[in-house]
């Protein structure tokens, strides 16, 4: 165990951070900052009702990314950062989703340009088809897909089902009770498959974000005259070392660095190469504007949610410090959240809501991989494995299975990165061969009037673009 502990410890302190921010940076840099489209990609991902052939909406497989990547992670995930790594590990831990948003996109477009069609006429895709069918590369993506298989298992039924019995836990009900809630609850979105699993979460997303973020905000509004301060305090301690006190730790950049990017990259799954699968499922008929949809999940999951979370428990932090002293790790934001009337109903209904959507949406990340790996007759039976897993979860001892769900997840990282920088030219051949575009074209109206101009049309009337939007990207 203490091996296995140690080498989740040595991968996530450098290695996996190292790959995935540099995937990262590179992405940026090569895709000239594709972040800029970001309130272009939210346009796109709430104004589109196109479907794929299975049913998914781009929204709907939006949607169930957001539910495999929002988990407990955004929030005691967050927490444990601060509470090892100091306030600047805010910082880091956004700017993996600043950056990261530009690698979910190369993933996304590769994955979307080379789907599969399986028997039924629907299509499927993901980071292992391409291994397989692009670059040959069939041992790599075999074993992706058993990668991708144990840590669903792990990471989405037995750590997402235990997190929700513990809440349930400190209010009194039964394990026992707890998981046989989940794993029904959990069959019933999951056996209709993933046009079911989509629709619940296209509702369930939002509303539970919307929950969580309003009492992230409700607490702020209790400690507003440590807003500010504890922006600064974020800021410096980022680029400072800290000396312990204030109910923080002693940091240095280097601790604050590697545990706020560390939380930031397990928790946004960018570069993970598992959001593309979701992406696949849906229309797929304009890989560039799908995946700028599919990059906003990195926005929401890190640069919105995780940063609410770390500004929030500062801010509480600063404002009643006597509530955070020898305080647990996993107590500071309920301590947090107690500032405000029912805060801590708020905070258990949002750990609830965010690990069962994390159990749904990693269940399908589970079954592309079975299926690639096995056939689509290994589905049901795959099934059956992860809904015990969700039942077990609740009973199970789980640090080392954390530490087991944190490697193989980060161990995904790596072919999947290898196989970006092996398709780097394709991904970023539309933004080179849009060089001389100035930003102000880049919307569909401008490149409208370009091309009336251009054809002798100034005066024609009003129409939908003449250009598809992703020629304009």
């Amino acid at each position: 165990m203490e091996l296995i502990l140690a080498l989740e410890r040595m991968l996530w302190t450098v290695p996996l951070p190292l790959v995935l921010m540099g995937s990262h940076l590179y992405f940026t840099l090569h895709l000239r900052g594709i972040q800029r489209h970001t309130l272009r990609g939210i346009r796109l991902s709430l104004g589109s009702g196109r479907k794929g052939n299975g049913g998914v909406s781009a929204w709907g497989a939006l949607a169930t990314s957001l539910a495999a990547a929002i988990g407990t992670g955004n929030i005691i995930g967050v927490a444990t950062a601060v509470a090892l790594g100091g306030p600047g590990a805010v910082f880091w831990c956004w700017l993996t989703g600043v950056f990261g948003m530009a690698t979910r996109y190369g993933e996304t477009l590769v994955c979307l340009n080379h789907r599969a069609k399986k028997s039924d006429g629907s299509e499927t895709g993901g980071a292992m088809y391409v291994m397989r069918n692009v670059l040959g590369w069939r041992k790599m993506g075999a074993l992706f897909a058993v990668m991708g298989i144990a840590a669903a298992v792990g990471t989405g039924a037995l750590i997402q089902s235990n997190a929700i019995a513990q809440t349930l836990g400190e209010e009194g009900i039964p394990l026992l009770l707890t998981g046989i809630i989940v794993m029904v609850m959990a069959a019933a979105v999951i056996l209709g498959g993933v046009g079911s699993i989509a629709k619940v979460c296209e509702g369930l997303v939002p509303a539970m974000s919307i929950l969580y973020l309003l009492g992230c905000a409700a607490v702020l509004v209790q400690c507003r005259t440590q807003v500010i301060p504890a922006l600064v305090l974020i800021l410096k301690s980022a680029v400072t070392p800290r000396a312990a006190g204030g109910g923080f730790v002693g940091s240095t950049i280097l601790t604050a660095a590697r545990y706020g990017m560390a939380r930031g990259l397990f928790t946004n799954e960018s570069g993970m190469g598992t959001a593309p699968m979701a992406a696949a499922a849906g229309p797929g008929e304009h890989p560039q504007e799908e995946s700028l949809i599919s990059m906003t999940g990195v926005f929401w999951d890190t640069v919105v949610i995780c940063a609410m979370t770390g500004i929030m428990l500062v801010a509480a932090m600063l404002k009643f410090p006597e509530r955070f002293r020898e305080a647990g790790v996993g107590t500071l934001c309920f301590r947090a959240f107690s500032c405000i009337p029912g805060g801590k109903t708020v905070l258990m209904i949002s750990l609830v809501t965010f690990a069962f959507s994390t159990v749904v949406g990693w269940c399908y990340y589970g079954e592309c991989c079975t299926e690639y790996l096995l056939g689509r007759g290994w589905v049901p039976p795959y099934r059956i494995v992860y809904l015990a897993s969700t039942f077990l979860g609740a009973f199970a001892g789980l640090e080392l299975v954390w530490s087991i769900g944190g490697i193989l997840a980060g161990l995904m990282a790596v072919p999947n990165v290898m196989m970006l920088f092996a398709l780097r030219k394709e991904i970023t051949a539309p933004i080179r061969s849009e060089k001389r575009r100035t930003s102000r074209e880049i919307g569909c109206f401008s490149a409208k009037n370009r091309y009336n101009k251009e054809n002798g049309m100034e005066n024609a009337p009003k129409g939908a673009c003449p250009i598809r939007k992703e020629e304009v990207l």
